[in-house]
């Protein structure tokens, strides 16, 4: 399946769904898919990215659509980032500040021990948040500068 045929299939799906949740799983394909045809990939990248949306079974009937979109969508979003180190906007950001939760969870429970233990979780997520958020906008910035950003 080329880019353009991708994109025309996920035109007629986004026209065909009234769900809302559908039609974001479809606007992230179009955009990433856009993004795709403005590059400049080699004869070599665009094959592998057309032989990667072949197996993703787009075109297959399911009765949970939804479901099968999202699922190929993280597919190809780790393809694209596995081969070609392309992103979508804000993916270290949202990596970062889960990462940022879950250590601050802990860093909360290990201060909750010398204070009130609600006060030390509240001050240990929101302050795991801040620094994920910081150094995940830190990296998204390094990615758009080095133009690995779709």
């Amino acid at each position: 399946m080329t880019l353009q045929e991708a994109s025309n299939f996920f035109k007629s799906l986004k026209t065909e769904t009234s769900k809302k949740s559908e039609i974001k799983v479809y606007d992230k394909f179009l955009h990433i898919l856009t993004q795709l045809k403005y590059r400049t990939l080699s004869e070599y990248e665009v094959r592998s990215i057309e032989t990667e949306l072949e197996s993703l079974n787009l075109e297959s009937n399911l009765e949970h659509r939804k479901k099968h979109f999202k699922k190929a969508l993280t597919k190809f979003e780790s393809y694209l980032k596995d081969t070609l180190n392309l992103t979508s906007n804000g993916y270290y950001t949202e990596r970062s500040i889960g990462y940022g939760v879950l250590f601050g969870v802990v860093a909360g429970v290990l201060f909750g021990e010398r204070f009130e233990k609600s006060m030390g979780l509240s001050l240990g997520i929101s302050i795991g948040m801040f620094i994920g958020a910081f150094i995940g906008r830190r990296l998204d910035a390094q990615a758009k500068a080095a133009g690995n950003i779709l």
